[in-house]
């Protein structure tokens, strides 16, 4: 009996043992995991579809291994008979930008510019680009959001809101420039500007003397081997074309940026956009591998602690980790593309709706990064007259964060209001000082001073408020 107990304790003991290195071989596997199954990411996506809250949704993954995956669900087209998959093609937005900073990288690495080069240098004679203290804004300035210059010209008046940029024009730009005069010093401040980094992918066009999209295929994604990326689309690329939406899921028309093309105006794919995501995870093989290493260098602070940018990257550090990012959104498409260089595992997320699907990138990218909860059924409001005279005290520029403005504006009887790189809306009053929109579940309130003028906007949506000040 006692050899019996002896064998018995020996056997409890080496199943203790297996069962140990089994539980530390699946802890060890579980940590491995770069990204939640694509099962669970296909289970996300359709719940954020089939409620509305987005039209289509593709998300890519890499992990550190180079293996990649992609997950996507709802209709590419406005029947909903094609579905959106890896090759539909959106407008990914001021994404734009980094491929414009990775331009400005290669070129500097070929001796072609300096970072420190007055942008003024690669313009026309007869432009002025402003300058203040005696210092000039330089290409630098341009791609960290600190050139002093506002997000949007003030003489950017588009024809038609549902392609907001299409006609404006070269001309137009100079001559915002040599007009302004900067507010603040070059270089004081971060604050996200289309104008600025549209000048500079113009700028850089100037110097190699070709057009933006002849620049960036033959400098990125060409050397990328990104074929489905472009400004013009082929015959093949349009009839891909995942067809784009308003936040309430209203079919809405492409934008054109001929003239900011470098803060905005690259079309692509998920599968695409993956061979531009593992470049920049992996930036020390390949032909662009010091020039995007490059772009990732933290150079300027913005107003959030936690949050600094590169060359047009931002990067986000919290809880001890750091990920590299850029997200883009136009009138009908939402897009983001992150990456943690420690982990090296990265996402790209594309919607053909402009709703944001930020979360669920950071979601994948940090799991205590929650998903955005649906908002509650917005309850009935009843609209009311106001004089038109009255509204004149709102109109203005309001800045909620450096990179997002509402612009107010008054056609007649009407108020509206448009945000940054979105449509412009109509706002209904429902008593002197707030306002609701009709399209999505929002609301404004004016803050007004004792003599009567507007001072504050705050935008209440998604259960959040956000004020913002009215610039001078």
């Amino acid at each position: 009996m006692a050899r019996d107990a002896v064998q018995t304790g020996k056997a409890r003991l080496l199943r203790l043992v297996l069962l140990a290195l089994v539980l530390d071989a699946q802890a060890a596997a579980a940590q491995s995991q770069a990204f939640i199954a694509d099962s669970a990411i296909h289970k996300i996506l359709k719940h954020r579809v089939e409620a509305k809250r987005a039209a289509g949704i593709v998300v890519g993954t890499l992990d550190a291994n180079g293996r990649s995956s992609i997950v996507a669900f709802g209709p590419a087209d406005a029947g909903g008979t094609r579905p959106i998959d890896a090759n539909s093609v959106f407008e990914i937005g001021s994404i734009t930008k980094t491929f414009t900073a990775t331009i400005l990288a290669d070129m500097v690495m070929r001796g072609e510019v300096k970072l420190d080069d007055p942008v003024a240098k690669y313009l026309p004679s007869d432009v002025h680009v402003p300058s203040r203290g005696g210092k000039q804004i330089t290409l630098v300035d341009l791609s960290t959001q600190s050139s002093g210059l506002p997000r949007m010209p003030a003489n950017f008046h588009p024809t038609d809101a549902n392609n907001p940029y299409a006609d404006y024009s070269v001309r137009q730009m100079y001559d915002f420039l040599s007009a302004y005069e900067l507010t603040r010093d070059i270089g004081s401040r971060y604050e996200y500007s289309n104008l600025g980094v549209g000048l500079l992918g113009h700028a850089l066009a100037l110097r190699a003397g070709m057009s933006y999209e002849a620049l960036v295929t033959a400098r990125v994604l060409g050397p990328l081997g990104m074929t489905d990326t472009r400004i013009t689309l082929t015959p093949s690329q349009r009839s891909r074309l995942a067809v784009g939406h308003d936040n309430a899921l209203r079919l809405v028309a492409n934008w054109d940026l001929p003239t900011f093309a470098g803060a905005g105006a690259l079309r692509s794919t998920t599968a695409d956009m993956l061979k531009y995501l593992a470049a920049n995870l992996d930036s020390t093989h390949g032909p662009l591998a010091k020039a995007i290493a490059f772009t990732h260098v933290s150079r300027h602070a913005t107003d959030d602690p936690n949050l600094s940018i590169g060359l047009n990257w931002h990067i986000l550090r919290r809880d001890g980790t750091q990920i590299v990012l850029h997200n883009g959104g136009t009138g009908g498409y939402h897009s983001f593309i992150g990456f943690d260089p420690a982990r090296r595992v990265g996402v790209v997320v594309l919607a053909n709706s402009s709703a944001s699907i930020d979360d669920i990138a950071l979601h994948l990218l940090d799991p205590r990064s929650p998903l955005a909860q649906a908002p509650a059924a917005p309850k009935p409001r009843v609209e009311i007259a106001l004089d038109p005279a009255m509204l004149d005290r709102y109109v203005g520029d309001y800045e909620l964060v450096p990179s997002f403005h509402i612009v107010i504006t008054r056609e007649g009887a009407a108020l509206f209001a448009q945000a940054t790189d979105q449509p412009k809306f109509q706002l209904f009053a429902e008593s002197e000082t707030n306002f609701f929109l009709k399209v999505v579940d929002a609301q404004v309130t004016f803050v007004k001073d004792a003599g009567g003028a507007a001072t504050t906007l705050v935008l209440h949506q998604n259960g959040q408020d956000m004020a913002g000040k009215k610039k001078p």
